[in-house]
């Protein structure tokens, strides 16, 4: 059996590998105004603990850790690797899946406010096009994530797509925000208010990102670019 030393190391450089793909967590992204909106549109018991939980947060932070290297987070092995029992990491952040839930979303701040500061020289439809394009570009390329998506497609779908899970409530409102800014309250011309929009561009965005899971397709990020063109009136 390696050392603690060892396994340190070990994860260390598995997480070094995926190093490229995983996004930043640069202070000046962690407030950003399209990072921050879903986590205020819908919070999670675990959302909210983090900021007071110190134990909490130390067992998202090895979570997320282990996500960003590619491996499953397993409740058992994340107990151990914090030296605690499986009652006490339930008690500090919930289940496996209200656990995964805030991982992806901490994982899609970064990458939604890298995509907002890549398209910031444009405005209008053609902005919030490129935002979504470049996010759905961002999880297609992440290898981390397509890891996840292999190894546990039915549970990503259901996190990521379904309203069970925060996720899309958050990227929902997260949509919303940017057709407000960008559109105005009556984008469109008015045909449309800015809810149902959002949602038609969120169903766009994952039918393109999870092309694979859903249809058998591949994933992309083109054919996203286009179909949020046209249902932006862009071109």
């Amino acid at each position: 059996m390696p050392s603690t030393s060892h396994a340190a190391d070990s994860r260390t450089a598995a997480a070094a590998q995926h190093e490229a793909s995983a996004p930043p967590v640069a202070p000046d992204h962690a407030r950003h105004p399209i990072a921050v909106v879903g986590v205020d549109a819908a919070p999670s018991w675990l959302s909210e603990r983090l900021d007071t939980h110190a134990d909490a947060r130390r067992a998202f932070d090895e979570a997320r850790e282990t996500f960003i290297a590619g491996r499953r987070i397993d409740m058992g092995a994340l107990a151990l690797s914090l030296g605690v029992d499986r009652t006490s990491l339930f008690r500090w952040v919930g289940n496996r899946d209200a656990l995964l839930s805030e991982v992806l979303w901490s994982l899609a701040m970064p990458t939604l406010a890298q995509a907002d500061d890549a398209a910031a020289d444009l405005d209008g439809p053609d902005r919030v096009a490129a935002v979504l394009t470049h996010f759905v570009g961002d999880l297609i390329s992440a290898d981390y994530f397509r890891q996840f998506l292999r190894r546990e497609p039915a549970r990503a779908l259901r996190l990521l797509t379904t309203k069970e899970s925060e996720i899309q409530r958050r990227y929902l409102a997260t949509a919303e925000w940017l057709v407000r800014r960008d559109l105005g309250d009556a984008p469109l011309g008015g045909s449309i208010d800015p809810a149902q929009l959002a949602y038609l561009l969120v169903r766009v965005s994952e039918s393109f990102t999870y092309a694979d899971l859903i249809t058998g397709d591949q994933p992309s990020a083109e054919r996203a670019r286009i179909a949020f063109r046209v249902l932006l009136r862009a071109d």
